[in-house]
């Protein structure tokens, strides 16, 4: 239950920086942004995969070789901006989904992790990130934000799924008896608002990383309810939890 309170301020807190900045009204109507389009395959991973088939098919393991071409050309993934020098990288991956388009006549959804919050993951060492709050942390990460907003604008076309600072939240309740995390609770809740509210685009639809029960202790999909009945009217976007860490959604309790 303490965790739940604790969770309950931060997305409150979110929720009221997202209603205070002005932001542009995403036209999203469907309840599910993924109906009727293709996954976009991440370029990374389909290189690794087809090496891989390549590697299978030379030592005779055809059914391995076969099943890494099936990723390579039919499975797609999240393509991930972890930190400035990514940032580029967003206008190579939608020009691609552009083309595919083009040529297949087949609609492409672009899954994106925007992942590079200041102090990102701050009782960690190897997943902190390349920005500190003592360093300008915030008015660098709005810089991040604003050049993936501007190369997002360039294909108004393509439909994008942003997957918003995974972890944070989650960082945001459990972790707030670390000086450095707690410290910099308020300026994340900012961030995080500040990410919402400018990414509103037409054509792109948030999921904000609710952690999971295994981790916060208590049934996801409390955390659910509380968002779509705090969030301010015009601005848009869903919630995602890992339900394979055991969040139950059974009906049980306070569960709908």
């Amino acid at each position: 239950m303490k965790h739940f309170h604790s969770l309950l301020a931060v997305v409150s807190a979110a929720c009221t920086l997202v209603s205070a900045t002005p932001v542009q009204t995403s036209s999203f109507s469907t309840s599910n942004p993924f109906k009727d389009h293709s996954f976009f395959i991440s370029p990374r991973y389909r290189e690794e995969a087809l090496q891989a088939s390549v590697t299978f098919a030379k030592q005779g393991k055809w059914d391995f070789a076969n099943r890494a071409t099936y990723i390579a050309t039919k499975v797609g993934s999240f393509v991930w901006v972890a930190d400035n020098a990514a940032v580029p990288s967003v206008t190579d991956w939608l020009k691609e989904a552009s083309l595919i388009e083009k040529v297949t006549g087949k609609k492409q959804v672009v899954e994106i992790q925007v992942y590079n919050l200041p102090d990102r993951d701050c009782s960690a060492k190897s997943s902190g990130g390349e920005l500190s709050y003592a360093d300008g942390g915030e008015a660098k990460y709005q810089a991040y934000i604003q050049a993936i907003v501007a190369q997002i604008k360039k294909f108004p076309d393509i439909r994008v799924v942003i997957g918003l600072e995974p972890d944070s939240i989650g960082n945001l309740v459990t972790n707030l008896s670390v000086p450095k995390c707690g410290n910099n609770a308020e300026a994340q809740k900012r961030s995080l608002g500040y990410a919402i509210a400018a990414l509103q685009l037409p054509n792109v639809a948030i999921y904000v990383d609710g952690a999971h029960a295994g981790w916060v202790g208590w049934p996801g999909v409390r955390i659910y309810a509380f968002l779509r009945t705090r969030l301010d009217t015009s601005t848009e976007y869903r919630y995602s939890s890992r339900h394979h860490k055991r969040d139950s959604y059974e009906g049980k309790g306070d569960q709908p």
